[in-house]
C-alpha cells in the first residue's frame, strides 16, 4: 500500500470509530424501547471494529466478517445502531468483488437484529439492506467500467506507442538502405576499377557522394520530424513528402548504381491521398533497394496501375534466383550481388500495405526475377 493509502484508511477508521463511538452514547430507541448506555467492553469492540479497518484492503473477507461479530456484540451490550464501520467493511468487500460474503454478512446481521423485533421493524431493516447492497452493487459497477476505460485508454495508448516506433523504424529503414545500398555498390566499383579505370572509379564515387548526400537530408528530415512533430518550426515542411511524383529520383538513383531502372503509370493518373502517396514511395524505394542489393540482375520495371478503387504497384526485376560467380576472366566484371530476399524489407512493405487496408505480394517469377505486387485503396 501507498502512503496515500494508509493515510486515507487511518482517517476512515478514525472516523467511522468517532461516529460509532458517539451514536453509541447518545441514546436511541431499539425495538421501540430505550436502549440502555452501553458498558465499557462494548465500546472497545466498537474500537476494535474500527481499527480492524485498517486491513480492509489487504483482507476484505476477514475484516468483514470481524468487523460484523464485533458489531453483533457491541449491539448485544447496548451500542445499537453503531454501525458505520461494519457499512464501511461492507462496501470494500462489495467493491473488492466479495459479493458472496457480503450477502452472508447481511444475511446474518439482518436474522440477528429482527431477532424479537417488530413485524415493521424488520420490514424496514428489509429494504433498507436490499438498498445497501443495490447502492454497493452500483457503485462496484461504475468502479469497473471505469477501470475497465482507464486499462482501454492504456492500452490504446501502448498500441499507439508500438504503431509509432514500427513506424519510425519503416522510415530509417527506407530510408537509409536505399541510400546504403547504392553506396555500397558503386564503392565496390569504385575499389575494382580504382587501377584500371580510374575514370568510372570517379564517376562511382561522385555517385557516393551526391546519393550521400541525399541520404543525409532524408535522414535530416525523418529525425527532425520525431523532435518537432511532422512540421518545423514555422509550419513549413523540412522537405517535400515522399510521393509517387518522386519515383523518377529513386530511379535515377539506381541507374547511377548501374541498375536500369523504368517506371511507367497506366490508367488515368490522379491525386493520392496523403497516406497512399507515401506508401507507394515507400514501397517502391524498398523493392528497388532489394533489386540492387539482391537480385543479380541489371534492370527492373516499376509500373503504376490507377484503378478505379485502388493503386496497383507492381516491381519486377530480372534477377536470378541464385548469385552468378564473378567472371575471372573479366577484371572489369562488377563484384556479385547476394540473392536474399528476407529481412524487414519485405515485412515493412506488408505492414505498409496492411496498414491502410491494402495487401502485398511478393516472390520469383516464373520466367525468372522476383516480383513485388502492392494493391493500395486510392
Amino acid at each position: 500500500m501507498t502512503a496515500r493509502q494508509w493515510a486515507t484508511d487511518a482517517a476512515l477508521a478514525v472516523l467511522a470509530t468517532g461516529a460509532d463511538l458517539a451514536l453509541a452514547l447518545s441514546g436511541h430507541q431499539w425495538h421501540g424501547q430505550a436502549s440502555p448506555r452501553p458498558g465499557v467492553f462494548a465500546i472497545v469492540l466498537l474500537i476494535v471494529g474500527g481499527v480492524a479497518l485498517l486491513a480492509r484492503r489487504r483482507y476484505p473477507r476477514a475484516v468483514l466478517a470481524v468487523v460484523l461479530a464485533l458489531t453483533l456484540g457491541a449491539t448485544a451490550l447496548g451500542a445499537a445502531s453503531a454501525w458505520l464501520a461494519l457499512l464501511v467493511a461492507f462496501f470494500t468487500a462489495v467493491l473488492r468483488g466479495h459479493r458472496v460474503t457480503a450477502i452472508a454478512s447481511l444475511v446474518v446481521g439482518y436474522v440477528v437484529s429482527v431477532f424479537g423485533a417488530t413485524l415493521e421493524f424488520d420490514l424496514l431493516l428489509a429494504a433498507g439492506l436490499v438498498t445497501l447492497l443495490s447502492v454497493a452493487e452500483l457503485t462496484r459497477a461504475r468502479n469497473a467500467r471505469a477501470a475497465a476505460d482507464r486499462r482501454g485508454r492504456a492500452e490504446a495508448t501502448a498500441r499507439l506507442a508500438s504503431d509509432e516506433r514500427l513506424a519510425i523504424a519503416r522510415d530509417l529503414h527506407d530510408v537509409v538502405a536505399h541510400s546504403i545500398s547504392v553506396i555500397n555498390v558503386q564503392a565496390n566499383t569504385a575499389l575494382h576499377l580504382m587501377d584500371r579505370q580510374p575514370e568510372r572509379a570517379h564517376e562511382a564515387l561522385t555517385a557516393i557522394r551526391d546519393v550521400s548526400g541525399q541520404a543525409l537530408g532524408e535522414l535530416a528530415t525523418v529525425l527532425g520530424a520525431l523532435r518537432a512533430g511532422d512540421h518545423a518550426a514555422g509550419g513549413a515542411p523540412l522537405a517535400p513528402v515522399p510521393g509517387v511524383a518522386r519515383l523518377d529520383e529513386l530511379a535515377a538513383r539506381a541507374r547511377s548504381a548501374g541498375f536500369a531502372v523504368s517506371v511507367t503509370a497506366h490508367g488515368p493518373v490522379r491525386p493520392l491521398p496523403a497516406g497512399v502517396d507515401a506508401a507507394a514511395y515507400r514501397i517502391v524505394q524498398e523493392a528497388l533497394t532489394n533489386a540492387v542489393r539482391h537480385s543479380a540482375g541489371r534492370s527492373a520495371t516499376v509500373q503504376l496501375r490507377y484503378g478505379p478503387a485502388d493503386l496497383e504497384i507492381e516491381v519486377a526485376d530480372d534477377g536470378t534466383s541464385a548469385a552468378p560467380a564473378l567472371d575471372k576472366g573479366d577484371p572489369d566484371a562488377a563484384p556479385p550481388k547476394l540473392a536474399n530476399r528476407t529481412g524487414n524489407g519485405l515485412r515493412g512493405m506488408a505492414e505498409r500495405a496492411r496498414a491502410l487496408g491494402g495487401s502485398l505480394d511478393a516472390g520469383p517469377r516464373p520466367g525468372g526475377g522476383f516480383r513485388v505486387l502492392a494493391r493500395l485503396p486510392a
